[in-house]
């Protein structure tokens, strides 16, 4: 037994010996590559270029391209000290017609200002500073992907060297591998990233034509995949290694709290809720012995406050259902939440597949709740028209035909109430606003299939924005008698 347990304790002490020295190695390695590409003495850099992006999630079925925009401007500022990036971005329209979301018809050019400091994420539109938590790990992959920063990240995270190729992980946030090529230079970061859709998602960046600029070398070429499909694809103009880059956090920014929790419930109808309190918006029915729910959007947060809320409003009957709108990822990064529940997911029949393969799919990077409940969800497709009733109360759930922002949109209309329930095809302008012109295309669709399938809707419930009567839509796309 001693003789045992002292070969064991020698395998262990070997083993441990081995693993230092090839962390030593690794980083003397690394230490070399940070030198041949002059990034020793890089503590900030900013570079600007111009070229096309497209935006991850927002393909107008699953299985097609991102959509795609041009980009006039593109300037990224990185402070690799204080873990700080800056992206400012400059867009125009580049479909037309326009397919797909990320906020589109784009009217002229449209600004973009992401941030992210250590542990907060924010974007900037005007003076206003809002916080998108839900964007910060997708956000430090971006800063910590760049080619001097991945160098740096590797070092920090004890990342591994085998041959050309570099391995690292920042816990809970993605895990990394990097190509450099025979001349030590960075050619390709290749991650996986969580996400609340895919459980795990998979993230390339690709450089090239490396330049020296001021000692430091950096690509004047770089692309990038999300999931699969292209989402840049710029050609860089100027670089500025260590230039002044002070990425300061807004103490409201600092201070604000969860954005997803807050849930605010107001009562339309008679068993009907409307669940705002944040940029995208829930709806609860009741029924005889169930619920039913209508979008579970953004992620875990998002979901399990309406969970909790709806739980609190009728505390003695089950969500039976929840209705998903269309399958971009802010509307169903809510999905698995409610599938951990046990709740069955009605969406269009072209994204059942793809739902189904989603909820199947466990998130290891950082487990959610549907990974933790250990089961799969259960889909059920819609393809023109679906009724569910109790014999008192009716939800009809119809397909928006032929809008270009998604081909498997979904609207809910509650005949009694008169009542329409949609996301993204009508988003009402803020009070004493003018409307878009020309109208959006979007808008225009969602009225042509109110009147072709002869609904009679007195108010609408938009997934943003805020409830208005049917004269709101009219008056949007110049239609209001």
């Amino acid at each position: 037994m001693r003789r045992a347990l002292a070969a064991m304790a020698a395998v262990v002490l070997l083993s441990a010996l081995a693993d230092r020295v090839q962390a030593q190695e690794s980083r003397a390695v690394l230490e070399s590559i940070a030198r041949s590409m002059g990034g020793a003495t890089v503590k900030s850099i900013q570079y600007t270029g111009t070229g096309v992006l497209y935006q991850a999630g927002q393909a107008i079925t699953p299985g097609a391209s991102w959509p795609r925009f041009n980009v006039t401007s593109y300037t990224r500022s990185v402070n690799y000290e204080t873990s700080s990036l800056r992206d400012e971005v400059v867009r125009t329209q580049a479909e037309d017609p326009p397919r797909g979301g990320g906020v589109q018809p784009v009217r002229g050019e449209a600004r973009q200002v992401l941030l992210v400091s250590g542990d907060h994420a924010w974007n900037v539109a005007g003076e206003t500073a809002t916080p998108t938590p839900i964007a910060l790990a997708e956000r430090q992959l971006q800063l910590w992907s760049t080619p001097h920063g991945v160098i740096r990240a590797a070092l920090a995270n004890n990342g591994r060297v085998q041959g050309r190729v570099i391995t690292f992980a920042v816990p809970g946030r993605f895990s990394a591998r990097a190509t450099v090529d025979a001349q030590g230079l960075v050619e390709k970061v290749e991650a996986l990233l969580p996400n609340p859709v895919l459980g795990d998602m998979p993230v390339t960046v690709s450089y090239a034509d490396y330049r020296d600029v001021a000692g430091v070398k950096f690509p004047m070429k770089i692309r990038q995949s999300t999931g699969g499909y292209p989402t840049l694809d710029l050609n860089v103009g100027e670089v500025r290694p260590n230039a002044t880059v002070d990425i300061q956090v807004p103490e409201p920014i600092r201070q604000a709290p969860n954005p997803y929790a807050k849930v605010t419930s107001q009562a339309v109808a008679d068993g009907v809720w409307y669940l705002t309190g944040g940029s995208h918006h829930s709806v609860l029915v009741e029924m005889k012995d169930h619920v039913i729910v209508v979008e579970s959007p953004l992620n875990d947060d998002r979901a399990v406050a309406v969970l909790a809320e709806v739980k609190t409003l009728v505390p003695a009957k089950p969500i039976r259902y929840v209705v998903n709108s269309h399958h971009h990822f802010d509307h169903s990064g809510g999905l698995r939440a409610f599938a951990a529940e046990g709740v069955t997911v009605i969406t269009h029949e072209s994204n059942r597949a793809f739902f189904e393969r989603a909820l199947a799919t466990p998130a290891t990077l950082a487990p959610d709740r549907l990974t933790k409940s250990g089961r799969q969800g259960t889909v059920e497709g819609v393809k023109d028209r679906r009724v569910l009733t109790d014999g008192t109360r009716s939800v009809e759930i119809h397909h928006i035909a032929g809008c270009l922002h998604d081909d498997g949109l979904l609207m809910v209309y509650l005949p009694k109430e008169k009542l329409l329930i949609q996301a993204d095809t009508y988003t009402p302008v803020p009070a004493n606003t003018p409307p878009p012109l020309p109208p959006s295309p979007f808008n225009v669709s969602l009225a042509d299939n109110i009147t072709r399938l002869g609904l009679t809707v007195d108010n609408h419930l938009p997934l943003h924005g805020r409830m208005v009567p049917m004269g709101e839509l009219l008056k949007a796309i110049g239609r209001a008698n």
